[in-house]
């Protein structure tokens, strides 16, 4: 099943992402915004044609983007239906040169992602998908194929990390992890990409005890939701998106919906949570 403006976003994020290769492995300026993350050109060039063209597509949604988020909480919290984007995910990864880096847009209703599209400017990959929707990725030649995630077998399971960003609580978790699955394979991915690594059936779990923002999960969310998988808090709740005062979700793991291995899995997560 597709929702009606998946098609009209698939081409925007298309767009967007064409947009930055140029500024790529060119030697781009790089600024620092308040909060000490990098901005470039390429990331300013992606959030105008973004903003653009979906308030175009219907100017009733309100866009919410990392490069234009100083929005009173008292107007996010009139909003029922709006679009949460980041225009460059991985600015780091594009500093450095690597290919990692991607283009997102999420449409949230009532704080739930209905459904979220990841673009990989460098190779052309999109990724999209929901909940109750399916994911599947296109890429550049226009060739589609669904999403699926695995079950992985009880003797391993691969868990998906950042390149740059851990903290002790993630650190131990990955410890008892390791001793419930000493075949555990560390797969180290940039970006939201993390996420359709998982869809695609390429990793199993990535827990997140390390700071993130609402832009920086709600798209590859909706992909990993159509794909049957599910981002929940340490609390076993899912992770939403409802307007608060500070973007920064809360600590997360993203898995299957079905596995064998679940129920250990969350465990763990807890009481690496309350051990550090």
């Amino acid at each position: 099943m597709m929702h009606p403006l998946i098609e009209s976003v698939l081409a925007l994020v298309r767009t967007a992402g064409e947009a930055t290769v140029p500024y790529w492995q060119a030697d781009v300026a790089v600024q620092t915004k308040a909060d000490d993350s990098p901005v470039t050109a390429a990331d300013i060039a992606a959030h105008h044609i973004l903003a653009a063209g979906l308030l175009a597509l219907d100017s009733s949604i309100p866009v919410l983007s990392e490069e234009d988020c100083a929005i009173a909480l008292s107007e996010r919290e009139q909003w029922t239906r709006w679009w949460l984007v980041d225009p460059l995910d991985g600015t780091k990864e594009f500093i450095s040169g690597s290919d990692e880096y991607t283009v997102n847009v999420a449409l949230i209703e009532q704080g739930r992602v209905v459904f979220g599209v990841v673009g990989v400017p460098v190779t052309g990959a999109v990724y999209y998908g929901g909940a109750g929707l399916g994911a599947c990725c296109v890429d550049q030649q226009g060739v589609t194929r669904s999403l699926q995630m695995r079950s992985a077998p009880t003797d391993e399971l691969r868990v998906v990390a950042s390149k740059r960003h851990s903290s002790p609580a993630q650190e131990h978790l990955l410890q008892c992890l390791a001793a419930d699955f000493p075949a555990l394979r560390l797969v180290n991915v940039g970006s939201s990409l993390k996420f359709c690594q998982m869809a695609e059936g390429a990793a199993d779990v990535y827990p997140r005890l390390a700071p993130t923002s609402q832009w920086d999960t709600a798209a590859a969310q909706g992909v990993l939701e159509g794909a049957g998988g599910q981002v929940l808090n340490v609390q076993g709740q899912p992770l939403g998106y409802e307007a608060r005062a500070s973007y920064l979700n809360p600590f997360f793991i993203a898995l299957p919906q079905q596995a064998p291995w679940r129920a250990s899995v969350l465990a763990h997560l807890a009481a690496a949570h309350n051990a550090c």
